[in-house]
């Protein structure tokens, strides 16, 4: 909206929902004033406390039309029955009284359960991170070729089966070539003696 479409009543608004509630209290102001029975001020006194009492109206515009039936009242001297407008606002501001009013020792806890956290997330990433390692060790360990701890028994056995078959081999070879040399057992107990 632009600005002077916000300007209701006398006042500009600073946003289109707010110059929705005070248009919507122009028309319940428009609405009382052809019921309202000033002739009556008893009546007027009972329709302004339950006004107020039910807090209607709660812009500038509202509490204008709450003044102007305030003031009439007083004229007709019921001042001692008027109810208080109550302001549901903040006009200045003051650092002191919007201090929190919890202890010292809750913001304390509150700031030791954010570093906790804090430090509960890190520690959780870590040992993530670190498990991640180690299952990427036990995979390398496992499908390498060079012996570790937990393959090593297989690895020296299989080393010792391939020496164990290559000494057979070597040992066949040997004994076809005495054979072919009729070198026997019984010339090498000779040699010997």
């Amino acid at each position: 909206m632009e600005k002077e479409e916000r300007r209701v009543g006398g006042y500009l608004f600073g946003s289109d929902k707010d110059v929705e509630l005070a248009r919507a209290e122009q028309a319940k102001i428009t609405y009382l004033e052809e019921k309202m029975q000033y002739s009556n001020p008893k009546s007027v006194l009972s329709a302004y406390n339950k006004l107020v009492e039910g807090r209607v109206f709660t812009t500038p515009v509202g509490f204008k039309y709450l003044e102007k039936l305030r003031d009439f009242l007083i004229e007709n001297g019921l001042k001692d029955a008027i109810c208080v407008i109550p302001l549901h606002q903040v006009y200045s501001y003051d650092p002191e009284e919007d201090r929190p009013k919890r202890p010292f020792s809750s913001l304390e806890k509150d700031r030791e359960q954010r570093e906790l956290r804090r430090l509960l997330r890190g520690s959780l990433i870590l040992n993530i991170f670190l498990l991640i390692l180690i299952i990427g060790m036990f995979v390398i360990s496992i499908t390498g070729d060079s012996p570790t701890i937990l393959n090593y028994e297989r690895t020296v056995q299989n080393k010792y089966a391939e020496w164990d078959a290559e000494l057979t081999k070597r040992e066949e070879v040997i004994r076809e070539k005495e054979r072919s040399l009729q070198i026997t057992d019984q010339n090498t107990e000779q040699a010997e003696q």
